[in-house]
């Protein structure tokens, strides 16, 4: 029985990391819904990040009253930095990508993000790079595995695939022009839009894990990063956005966009990735984000009336092998720690406690005259025990 709680405790970070795309992949589907339905992606950014604070701010005061850590002015400033580039710059980049290019090809930009994450953490000391070992190696053809798949279902068609009666159309056309926007004809500029997003995830990440040494408190950094990127959202939306008809949310697709964006995946999942950074590190976290895209290519070809190819099951294929591979170097590199980390009660740990004992012994039979020593000996002995 305990063997299978240290198996289901190892996996954990593994199965939440799952569960964190899977919503990512819901607010994909919830995003075209609400363009569709002709909303501001920059007022859908601004409504995300402030139902997120009001669901997240009581959460902290409540379950973290007693052991938040003490308020420095560097958290304080990583938090504004994580309101910044994992929220407001994130989000919006994100968005504006969306509407300028397709929401596949937006999604298949995130999945720069691992080798952007990887690239980040080797220069900033917080991963290692070691091509000797099977680890090292492991982590790199991961990742390009990972990224190579993600390509190949974005970009490589085939064969179109048939779901049968299994098939349900959520766009309905009502904004026909507006709608279209997500189509747009300029794609180089989107694609620079969804690489800075992945830039400013990856600096997020690196950014986290910083922050969790310092200020572990999950609920409370992910409170004040909501709420900095509420205020950094809000006020890039006013600069943009005067048609105060678009703030306006009633009891519809708008509503429940920007309440499952905030709620679910800005509140809820944003303390299981930051647990998750803190167990495993900001690269374990990154390397889940391919399986956003496959679950986006699912949800679009079951629910948004676009077609799968045999291209896209490849590229899946692909995206999961990669995975495993991250992980397992992962795994691996987990086991030589804990392995270095020398257990209580060996040789190694006695080492020096014999050494001791052996000298206060000595000295405790010459003070009894049992045994005789010489000036020099004993001038030794009080060497190294200092030493």
């Amino acid at each position: 029985m305990k063997d299978m709680c240290n198996v289901v405790q190892g996996l954990k970070p593994m199965l939440l990391m799952i569960v964190v795309q899977i919503t990512f992949a819901g607010v994909n589907v919830l995003y075209k819904l609400a363009v569709n339905d002709g909303m501001s992606l920059r007022v859908v950014a601004a409504y995300r990040f402030l139902f997120a604070t009001a669901f997240i701010a009581p959460l902290a005061l409540i379950v973290e009253r007693k052991k938040r850590p003490k308020m420095t002015w560097t958290v304080l400033f990583q938090s504004f930095l994580c309101g910044l580039f994992g929220g407001s710059m994130a989000q919006n980049f994100y968005l504006e990508a969306l509407s300028l290019t397709s929401v596949t090809f937006a999604s298949a930009m995130t999945n720069l993000i691992p080798g952007l994450t990887f690239i980040m953490a080797v220069s900033f000391g917080m991963e290692r790079v070691n091509l000797r070992s099977a680890a090292g190696k492991a982590k790199i053809l991961g990742t390009l595995i990972g990224i190579g798949g993600a390509m190949i279902l974005t970009f490589i068609k085939g064969a179109e695939i048939k779901f049968g009666a299994f098939h349900l159309n959520l766009l309905h056309h009502r904004n026909g022009a507006h709608s279209q926007a997500i189509s747009g004809g300029k794609p180089v500029l989107g694609a620079l839009m969804a690489l800075s997003s992945a830039i400013s995830y990856a600096l997020w990440l690196i950014i986290q894990a910083k922050m969790s040494e310092r200020y572990p408190s999950h609920y409370s950094s992910t409170a004040m990063m909501s709420l900095w990127g509420s205020l950094q959202s809000i006020v890039f939306a006013l600069c943009f956005e005067r048609d105060w008809s678009q703030w306006r949310l009633g009891w519809n697709v708008r509503l429940l966009t920007v309440a499952y964006s905030g709620i679910v995946v800005s509140g809820v999942m944003v303390v299981v990735i930051s647990w998750c950074i803190r167990m495993r590190g900001p690269l374990f976290a990154s390397v889940f984000s391919p399986l956003m895209l496959v679950m986006v290519a699912l949800a679009g070809a079951t629910m948004l009336n676009e077609n799968l190819h045999l291209g896209c099951i490849i590229g899946a294929v692909l995206i999961v092998c990669g995975l495993y591979v991250v992980l397992w170097g992962k795994s691996k590199e987990m086991k030589k720690k804990n392995q270095l980390v020398p257990a209580q009660g060996t040789p190694e740990s006695n080492t020096v406690e014999i050494v001791v004992s052996s000298a206060v012994e000595d000295k405790s039979n010459h003070n009894n005259n049992t045994h005789h020593m010489d000036d020099s000996s004993a001038e030794e002995h009080c060497s190294h025990l200092h030493n």
